[in-house]
């Protein structure tokens, strides 16, 4: 009786189970369904959401910032971006907010620009822009930062005066860089360049540069500043386009931008140039055995000859290359040698070998003997060499002031050579002393190995001021010799042949 009644409860059970489950199932059947969204991400389902128009509402709030942000009509969501409608009996759905924050962390907005691609040997440089123009706009600031005033548009132009006797003419411009720039969909995440003075800051000092400026003061000159910046003189007047050259008066109280340039791209010319270079005659000596060995005349003066060279050299980001290509010479005027009537007769005393030796005009020589002139007064390398090269008497030899007058500037910062000499110590001139003669001459002794004056001191003629070296910018032990006019060495100075002294 009692496995009866279980059995009877049960049943009772199942029947009202299976009436309440019909009864739902007959409402499912008569109510209608619910429209719902299913939102789906690069082909993931992100979501199921009630109400499209809320997801789009915030994306366009999205949208509508970043077009105020770079002033663009259009702004496009995350790609693959899709909303499905369904039709559902579930009631569940997302918050519209966890859907959109899930869009966001996924992929970026985007706005069509232009991206240029760099391509370098260690990788590769993007480069974002919303306007091509803008663009090309601060590649020519890039460009004409390495180039006179006009010298890019006349050879885009192809209006470059033709060399008739003399002159220069671009052949080619290019960047050594392999530069792709294709039309794109930038993510706003991206820096994105919309002023040209910031992409061409960008393209010439790199990535966030700390612009330093220098306020001038008296004596200053375009060498002591860029030397003082660890800059080349070079880099100096790239990134001071008002300063037209090195020989430039600096005005006391202006700023000088000194940031270091270290330029993203390299551009690169080529030069074609035809020009009067001067031939150095050769120095011929004859012996006279009644005069001593500090004895020195000049019996026929020499003249230098004249050539019309045309060669071709590159030039990158603004620097000459090492060497050039010469094309073509013609002797214009044949050079005269120099014939010196020098005394061999042994002085008495210690050490004759160290005296001076004192030419018999107003200057002596800065130099012993035996010594050898290795470059003149004249165009080397695509440029004009201020002075004379002087070597042969070998390293640590005595360096000697050619008149009398007083030391106005001493440069004596350079290590020895084999311990990371930089090229450019001394703005590329070494150690190097420059000495006020008087009548507004001064003489430069460049690449010592010392210094032995300071400045303010007075020296005379044949005094030891230092020993030859091969410091700064040298391929071996020589002394640099200068004589400017009118200033210490560069800013306003005039260079004439220091061989017009003798």
């Amino acid at each position: 009786m009692r496995n009866k009644n279980i059995i009877i409860t049960v049943l009772i059970t199942l029947i009202a189970g299976l009436i309440l489950f019909l009864s739902n199932m007959t409402d499912r059947i008569l109510a209608p369904a619910n429209n719902k969204y299913q939102v789906y991400l690069h082909g993931e389902k992100i979501g199921v959401i009630d109400n499209e128009d809320d997801l789009y509402e915030l994306i366009d709030k999205s949208q509508t910032s970043i077009k105020e942000k770079y002033d663009v009509s259009n702004v496009y969501p995350p790609t693959d971006l899709k909303i499905v409608a369904m039709n559902t009996y579930d009631t569940r759905a997302d918050s519209i907010n966890e859907v959109y924050n899930k869009i966001e962390e996924a992929d970026d907005f985007a706005v069509k620009g232009y991206t240029m691609t760099i391509k370098k040997e260690d990788g590769e440089i993007k480069v974002h822009v919303l306007d091509k123009e803008l663009l090309k706009e601060a590649l020519v600031n890039f460009v004409n930062s390495f180039l006179d005033d006009g010298i890019y548009e006349n050879y885009i132009n192809d209006k470059q005066d033709e060399i008739i006797d003399t002159g220069s003419i671009i052949e080619n411009m290019y960047f050594e860089e392999d530069i792709t720039i294709k039309e794109a969909y930038i993510s706003v995440n991206e820096k994105i360049y919309t002023d040209v003075n910031e992409l061409s800051q960008y393209f010439l000092f790199g990535s966030d540069p700390d612009m330093e400026y220098y306020t001038v003061e008296l004596g200053d000159t375009i060498e002591s500043i860029a030397q003082e910046y660890e800059l080349g003189t070079s880099d100096l007047l790239t990134i001071n386009p008002e300063l037209k050259s090195e020989d430039v008066i600096l005005r006391v109280g202006s700023k000088l931008n000194v940031t270091y340039i270290n330029p993203v791209l390299t551009f690169i010319y080529d030069l074609h140039r035809v020009s009067v270079q001067e031939i150095a005659y050769e120095i011929v000596e004859e012996k006279d055995s009644s005069e001593y060995t500090n004895y020195e005349e000049v019996k026929i003066p020499g003249q230098k000859g004249e050539e019309l060279v045309t060669e071709k050299f590159t030039v990158t980001n603004g620097v000459q290359g090492q060497g050039s290509e010469i094309v073509s010479s013609e002797t214009i005027k044949d050079p005269v040698n120099q014939v010196v009537v020098v005394g061999t007769k042994r002085p008495t005393g210690s050490n004759p070998n160290l005296r001076p030796p004192v030419s018999t005009g107003t200057w002596g020589w800065p130099t012993a003997r035996p010594y050898v002139i290795t470059s003149y007064f004249a165009s080397r390398w695509g440029t004009h060499h201020d002075g004379i090269d002087i070597s042969g008497t070998g390293h640590g030899s005595p360096i000697y002031s050619i008149g009398s007058g007083t030391v106005v500037y001493v440069y004596s910062s350079c290590p020895a050579k084999g311990y990371g000499l930089s090229d450019t110590c001394g703005g590329s001139l070494g150690n190097y002393i420059v000495i006020d003669h008087g009548n507004n001459m001064y003489g430069l002794y460049a690449h010592n190995a010392s210094n032995s004056v300071s400045v303010g001191q007075s020296v005379s003629r044949g005094q030891v001021i230092g020993t030859m070296g091969s410091s700064g910018r040298a391929t071996g032990t020589h002394l640099h010799f200068a004589i400017s006019m009118g200033y210490p060495y560069k800013s306003g100075s005039y260079f004439t042949n220091p061989m017009g002294l003798y």
